[in-house]
Order: structure tokens, then sequence, then C-alpha cells
């Protein structure tokens, strides 16, 4: 609708003055300023939250985690090969093809480039290969089952994952701790692992692999300790409302502090009876650290074990010149009691 303007007698425009688009309260200007705060703090956002992250995995205090980490960064810099020089060439074909650039070839019948072709498919090939002769080495290497080759006696440590505590057994010293471990540095730890009831997994970042801590079954580990300090370890499974607190430090020492926590643990009041050990494996939160004494003798296999039983409750699970097979050597006189 137009109305005449009695100061020139022409026709004003009905509507806001053309001022009031370009003003800073405009609703384009509040558009345009929302999204560059929006896409800054996009920006921010996942920096910040890796502000808090530590790189445990890339700061290895073992053999064996050292060479996870140089796995990690060599299958990292053999994908990077490819990835990178994609994502160059993608941004360079668009700047170079773009429609406004007159100067490029234009080839709307181009189909076939053998010199291409050779490029895209051999490297990617020799990365697979190279990928697959690396993880075949790498596997056989990193085995958690295969011992650390050392000319010092390995420790022997049976982990078994309660809710929401973690029990450690020194079968060779008669002691056990909840919640803290520890071990000597530059002696390969041997650890047998199993879980009282809910699945688990055991994990030392800074030590090396995580294996699987399973009721009713019975898993390995080997890692080493080559640097003193206190480890976190932790439960790598969510396992229930304490998983979050389900974490212990690993003590890596040198022999003679490890023999003084042997001692105190030696001399310790507390007894793991298998009364005990019941009583710990009732689920609790936050447990804290504690040694134990006179640890029950077979109280390990009896937990791996306790779920291989007959109708009658008799043990399926036998020895052979008695050591404990718990799972894999069968009683067959409890078989055939039961039916």
């Amino acid at each position: 609708m137009r109305n005449p303007d009695p100061s020139t007698g022409q026709a004003a425009t009905a509507g806001p003055p053309s001022s009031a688009l370009t003003s800073p309260t405009s609703p384009p200007r509040l558009i345009a300023t929302f999204l560059r705060r929006a896409a800054i703090a996009a920006a921010a956002g996942p920096l910040a939250l890796l502000g808090g992250c530590n790189m445990v995995l890339f700061t290895p205090k073992g053999d064996i985690g050292v060479q996870e980490k140089n796995l990690i960064l060599i299958s990292l810099g053999l994908m990077l090969l490819v990835v990178i020089p994609v994502i160059v060439l993608t941004l360079w074909f668009a700047w170079r093809y773009r429609a406004s650039n007159t100067s490029a070839t234009y080839a709307p019948r181009w189909s076939h480039s053998t010199a291409i072709e050779v490029v895209v498919w051999s490297i990617p090939c020799v990365i697979v290969l190279t990928l697959g002769v690396l993880i075949w080495r790498s596997t056989q290497s990193l085995d958690p089952y295969r011992p650390i080759e050392s000319q010092v006696k390995p420790i022997r440590v049976d982990v078994v994952a309660l809710n929401w505590k973690w029990l450690f057994i020194y079968p060779d010293y008669g002691v056990a701790s909840v919640n803290q471990l520890a071990i000597p540095v530059d002696t390969p730890v041997e650890f047998n692992i199993t879980a009282e009831s809910l699945m688990n997994s055991f994990f030392i970042p800074q030590l090396g692999s995580q294996v699987y801590a399973m009721p009713a079954m019975q898993t390995k580990l080997h890692l080493v300790a080559n640097e003193p300090g206190v480890y976190a370890g932790r439960s790598a499974a969510f396992s229930g409302p304490g998983f979050s607190d389900m974490h212990f430090d690993t003590l890596a020492t040198n022999r003679a502090d490890f023999d003084a926590w042997i001692a105190r643990a030696t001399a310790s009041p507390a007894m793991l009876s298998r009364a005990a050990y019941e009583q710990l494996a009732q689920p609790g939160e936050k447990a804290p650290v504690t040694l134990y004494s006179n640890v029950a003798p077979g109280l390990f296999e009896g937990v791996v074990g306790k779920y291989m039983r007959d109708v009658h409750g008799n043990p399926i699970c036998g020895t052979v010149a008695g050591v404990s097979t718990p799972a894999l050597t069968l009683n067959h006189r409890a078989i055939l009691a039961a039916e």
C-alpha cells in the first residue's frame, strides 16, 4: 500500500526503513551471529573434552605396553598413507575443477587411465599386505598366554574379579590383597584370571593388554613393569552400579620394597579363609585396600570350579598329580554318580 508523503507529494512505501535491514539487532544479523557462535562452540567443545584425557596407552612402562604402542602407531601411519592423500586430492580437485576455473581441462568423455589404475590399486594392496604381515607377527609375539622370556623367575598372581572389587592372591607367598597389586620391577608377572559371578575385564593400560575375567573359566596374561611407579588398574567392562569405583593401584617397586610389602601382608591379622572369602564376595562398592595372610589352600581353584558341580553338589573337576586343572580334567566318578 502506498500513501502520499506530505512534504514531497510523492508516494511512500509502507514497511520498515532500509536502515532496519542492516541493524545489529535485525533477524539476519542475529541468525549470522548465532551460527558463528555455534560453530565456535562446536569446534571448542571436543577440544575442551579432550583436555581431560590422559593418553596412558602412549606412555607405557613395560615391554608389552611399548610393543602395543608401536603397533598402534605403525598401523595408524600405514592407514594415514591412504587417508591423507585422499583428503588432499579431494580438496585439490574441488578447487582445480571448480566452475569458475576456465583454464582447467574439460574432458567429459574421459573414462580410463592405466597409470591412475595402477596407483589406485597397488598402493592399497601393498598397505593391506604389510598390515597382514604385521598383524600375524604381533598376534604371535603379543599373545597374552605367551610367557615373557626373562632370566628372572616370574611372579604368579591369581586374580578374581568380585562385585565390585579386585582380589589378588599370591600362591607362592600365601598372601592376598584387595584393590592393590604389588609387583617387582623387571620381573615377569603371570596372571591367572577368573570372576566370581559377572563377566569383567582386567586392564593395566600402562603395562599392556586387557584380558576378560569370566566365571567358571580361567584366562592368562603375562606382563612386566620396567619402571618403578604407581600404575592405574581398572575394570574395562561394565558390570553394574559399582563399576565406576572398581579400580586398583599397581605398585611397581624394586625387589626390596616388594619383599617388604609381602612381609606386611604376611603379618596382617586378617586371614583369607573360605568363610572370609564368602563374606568378601558379597557385592560392595568402594572397598578399601586390605591385606590378607594365610590364604586358604585351593581357594582360587575353588572359585574357578564352583559352577562345575553335579546334581549332588560334588565337583566334577579333578586333579592330576596334585595339580588342580579346573574346567579341563573331569571327575568321571562324579559324573557317574550324577547319572
